[in-house]
């Protein structure tokens, strides 16, 4: 079988597996608690190179590929014993996992014991490479393809992960035993940002968009990773936005002029301050769907920078998350 390209804009439906949205949503919110606590796969501790290259049957298919795809990439390799263009493709993936270091983790399936996920998959030969992201699976190649021509792939793969759903990989410890939960993240005392947290605060509740603003701004320009700021400057962002905006205005052209991104941009900020939070992410949505290029690339941030307002652990978030993905892909 000669190697063929398959496009990453290609999206397989993966409505019959089991669960599969609740799996996604119940992934969001428990990436998000363990961000807020320090934990999680990519936490302290970190995953053992081992972990990076994991077998995967019909039963964990959930747990082990989509759940664990709210975090990182996953990349599928269809393969069976019988295949001899597998042989030659499956150490290369494996080895590659291991030199990611966390960027994706590779899940073997071996197809003679797995039929009903080739089936699902639409699988007409083998090997066949898939990436799962965000719930998402995309088509990667099908054959025993050249080293060069995988790199490439992964890099984009990667590269979508991290730009458009903000999946930066694991933490790889190479200490750590195989299969291992991570360790908990030590209790941190009370960090050196408080006053600057407390003054945003006080911003905020002054009607001083601005200053709360620059305030979380000078936390997270020494400490980028600070949680509380960084939720607290999306919510600071938005309020500024919509000050001063006259909501009758922006409501009526957004309804004149429904090609308008500037438009729908402003009113989805006024949908979520008036907590109408999935008419705001309908409507950007709707939005990437009609447009292409820097406009379309324009509402996806608006959009992602609303996610952060909302949080990531709300099943809000997750759905759109998906229906975003959709209509990128």
């Amino acid at each position: 079988m000669q190697p063929r390209n398959m496009s990453m804009s290609g999206v397989v439906d993966l409505a019959a597996v089991k669960a599969a949205q609740e799996a996604k949503a119940k992934a969001e919110q428990a990436r998000a608690e363990a961000a807020r606590q320090g934990g999680g796969a990519g936490g302290a501790g970190g995953v053992s190179p081992a972990d990076l290259v994991i077998d995967v049957d019909e039963a964990g298919f959930e747990q082990d590929v989509l759940q664990r795809s709210a975090e990182v990439p996953v990349v599928i390799d269809f393969w069976a014993e019988w295949c001899q263009p597998c042989k030659q493709l499956s150490p290369v993936l494996e080895r590659l996992a291991v030199e990611y270091n966390g960027r994706f983790v590779l899940a073997k399936i071996d197809v003679d014991a797995n039929q009903m996920l080739m089936q699902q998959f639409g699988i007409q030969g083998i090997p066949a490479v898939f990436a799962v992201v965000a719930g998402q699976a995309l088509p990667l190649f099908q054959g025993a393809a050249p080293e060069t021509q995988i790199r490439e792939t992964l890099d984009q793969l990667v590269q979508v992960a991290e730009q458009r759903f903000g999946l930066t990989g694991l933490t790889v410890d190479p200490d750590a035993e195989p299969g291992a939960a991570p360790e908990a993240a030590p209790e941190m005392p009370a960090g050196p940002y408080d006053a600057l947290l407390e003054a945003a605060v006080r911003a905020l509740d002054a009607g001083d968009f601005g200053g709360a603003v620059q305030a979380y701004k000078n936390v997270l320009s020494d400490d980028p990773g600070n949680s509380e700021a960084k939720l607290g400057l999306a919510q600071a962002e938005l309020l500024h936005r919509v000050q001063g905006l006259d909501p009758q205005q922006v409501r009526k052209d957004a309804a004149d002029k429904p090609a308008d991104i500037e438009a729908q941009i402003a009113a989805a900020d006024l949908d979520l301050v008036g907590g109408h939070v999935e008419d705001a992410f309908g409507r950007l949505i709707q939005t990437v769907q009609r447009t292409v290029g820097d406009d379309r690339d324009a509402v996806r941030l608006r959009l992602l920078k609303l996610f952060d307002v909302v949080g990531g652990d709300d099943p809000r978030v997750a759905a759109a998350r998906r229906a975003l993905a959709r209509a990128l892909f």
